[in-house]
């Protein structure tokens, strides 16, 4: 590849990740945040190396040229560029103009579910908190490991995005979980039942009590809801953890 294309795949790579991590949130569609920050130091490393490589150009260009082989006072590039080379040029303009859709119920309605931690003790649940907001995760614990059967019966409130169930029956609420980044996104899911599901990728809060099946307390009891009411919500700037669902300060 010639420096001028050079020069240019690393200007427009580097404001494409400063565009996704400095001036967007769409970095947080691929990279957690804690990655942010080393996203936007890349982006600014390849726009300075962009504009030295312009430079060194621009500098070369304005010298005289020395005579070459061939006597006519003019230097002669001999290299050629591979037509295909310039294919790298499009993830570079992909990063400005056009986004890869965050992951939502398409890839959760292929992949298991993950699997909750194996944990021994549970803190009390508060008895006052009616309904009692949950993650996806700590209520699929409850569920499949308190032997003490604090949840039975409870009222939880819990939050994520719609996945129609790949079977076509029902639907489950779900969270997306980054370990790292989108190549290792896991996925905790909750089949709910008794309310009809919004449209996929839709964010809503569900309230309701577990849904009876198996032995509660064991791997056999089902990480399931009978919903009550389900409310569309905002989706959340960073969606990829599984946190309480948000409430309104009293």
């Amino acid at each position: 590849m010639k420096r001028p294309v050079q020069a240019v795949l690393l200007l427009l790579s580097g404001l494409g990740v400063l565009h996704a991590s400095l001036f967007t949130d769409l970095c947080l569609r691929y990279v957690k945040e804690g990655m942010r920050p080393l996203l936007v130091v890349s982006g600014v490393l390849l726009v300075l190396l962009g504009l030295a490589e312009a430079w060194s150009l621009r500098r070369r260009t304005a010298t005289t040229e020395a005579p070459d082989d061939h006597g006519d006072g003019h230097a002669h590039d001999h290299s050629a560029t591979p037509r295909i080379s310039w294919l790298l040029l499009l993830p570079a303009l992909s990063l400005l103009f056009f986004a890869p859709p965050a992951l939502g119920a398409y890839t959760a309605a292929r992949e298991a579910p993950k699997a909750v931690v194996a944990q021994d003790d549970f803190e009390p649940l508060p008895k006052t908190t009616k309904p009692l907001p949950m993650t996806l995760t700590d209520f699929t614990s409850r569920v499949q490991q308190d032997k003490k059967r604090a949840i039975k019966g409870r009222s939880v409130q819990l939050s994520g995005y719609v996945t129609p169930r790949k079977d076509g029956d029902g639907w489950e609420l779900t969270r997306t979980i980054f370990s790292c980044c989108a190549a290792d996104a896991q996925f905790v899911k909750v089949r709910m039942y008794g309310a009809s599901a919004p449209a996929a990728d839709t964010w809503v809060s569900v309230t309701g009590t577990w849904h009876p099946g198996g032995t509660l307390g064991t791997g056999s009891a089902p990480a399931a809801l009978d919903a009550r009411t389900v409310k569309k919500i905002a989706k959340p700037v960073n969606a990829y953890k599984d946190e309480l669902p948000w409430t309104p300060s009293r």
